[in-house]
């Protein structure tokens, strides 16, 4: 499958995804004037921008009523801060997809949104069509880092599995059995590679890598890409 196929996959995704509807986006930023900006340039692609909110906690009420698909959320927000937002409002709804879209590059700052849940990371000097672009990967699915973020947090992932993990315990039960497919997704997920990649990798659909990661995740009772890429690299999966 060549990544044009992918491509044509994931937008097909899309596609049937806005067949029931379009995607509904909130987006979250204390500029008035950028909020603004995003949210029309948004609309005008296509999607449906549900709400926009100015502070995190005005953020966390308006996502709780609204439900979007996917909130496009900057970091530095007065009342809550942004990584707070988003790790209240993905604990809320498991099926809620972050990207964050920051002035900020700074490595600590893409860490702590990704451990608070977030899909992806974008700084805000992507064009916007690589937002737009952005935004629909992320709501299939797809994680989204401008260049060069996505190793930075694939190293950050292999630091936390080297740490040691706690002592089980003797009444601890054991792991849930794992298909061979989804061993085999959940190794290149370790890797590093994308959904597209997999889906490249192991020739099938995007649409499918989602469905074995999902369940990987539902198994082994984890809550976010994080805490999966470092289960397998505990077990050794990303040298496999």
């Amino acid at each position: 499958m060549s990544e044009q196929q992918v491509d044509q996959q994931v937008d097909e995704q899309v596609e049937q995804r806005q067949a029931a509807g379009p995607i509904r986006v909130m987006v979250v930023d204390d500029h008035p004037m950028w909020r603004d900006a995003v949210a029309r340039d948004l609309a005008e692609a296509g999607f449906d921008v549900v709400a926009t909110a100015g502070d995190g906690e005005q953020a966390v009420r308006r996502a709780g009523a609204v439900g979007p698909d996917v909130l496009v959320l900057d970091l530095n927000l007065p009342a809550k801060p942004g990584v707070q937002v988003c790790k209240e409002l993905v604990a809320a709804d498991p099926r809620l997809r972050v990207l964050v879209l920051s002035a900020s590059g700074e490595h600590a700052d893409v860490l702590e949104a990704v451990k608070s849940g977030a899909t992806g990371y974008l700084l805000k000097s992507a064009s916007t069509a690589e937002l737009i672009d952005a935004v629909r990967r992320t709501a299939v699915g797809d994680p989204v880092f401008t260049p060069g973020l996505a190793g930075l947090v694939l190293g950050e992932y292999r630091r936390l599995a080297s740490e040691p993990a706690p002592a089980a315990g003797a009444d601890e039960p054991k792991a849930p059995q794992l298909t061979e497919r989804e061993t085999e997704v959940l190794r290149l997920v370790a890797k590093g590679l994308s959904y597209k990649q997999i889906a490249e990798r192991l020739v099938i659909s995007h649409r499918t890598v989602q469905n074995h990661v999902q369940n990987t995740l539902g198994k082994l009772q984890l809550h976010n890409r994080v805490e999966l890429v470092r289960y397998a690299i505990e077990r050794g999966l990303d040298d496999a």
